[in-house]
């Protein structure tokens, strides 16, 4: 949830110690390991209300880092959270044109994180069957994701092109 180990480790400690402060208010109407992750995760967002309670006024972000003496930060660069939302989407897309057995599959495999002998369980086949269906899935994903990729091009030449004839 916080993206940094040191820090990780460091709040498992502080919900660790709450947990012993807090032990007698357990009433167990609910599994302890219920209780545990709760308190664990109210430790965690504390801590980040904590953290995003800090504003930082717009000067500063483009005034240079007299610290580090590191340029000032770029606006207009590429938004790398942004570009990630758009191969999640192309990629959900991707997911939903597969076959029915290739999705169902490639899911429970690459999604959910079952095994091949628990696929083959819950899908009624053979772990081969498993395994080959998986690999389809993901060459037939491949394919998809590339002309989506092609067809995306095709249309920023378009874009570009009209754009370069409306200014002449």
């Amino acid at each position: 949830m916080v993206g940094n180990t040191a820090e990780a480790e460091d709040l498992t400690q502080e919900a660790f110690l709450q947990l012993f402060r807090k032990i007698a208010t357990f009433r167990g109407e609910s599994a302890f390991s219920t209780w545990l992750h709760r308190l664990a995760v109210n430790v965690v967002l504390m801590k980040l209300r904590k953290k995003s309670g800090t504003e930082t006024s717009l000067d500063e972000m483009t005034e240079p880092d007299e610290e580090s003496g590191g340029p000032r930060r770029d606006f207009g660069t590429p938004d790398l959270r942004l570009s990630g939302s758009i191969d999640r989407v192309n990629l959900q897309r991707a997911v939903e044109q597969l076959p029915p057995g290739y999705k169902a599959v490639f899911v429970l495999h690459d999604v959910q994180g079952y095994e091949h002998n628990e696929i083959a369980e819950i899908m009624q086949c053979s772990i081969g069957n498993s395994k080959s269906q998986l690999h389809k899935a993901r060459m037939r994903l491949r394919e998809l994701l590339h002309e989506a990729m092609r067809d995306k091009a095709r249309e920023d030449r378009k874009a570009a092109s009209a754009e370069s004839g409306s200014e002449d």
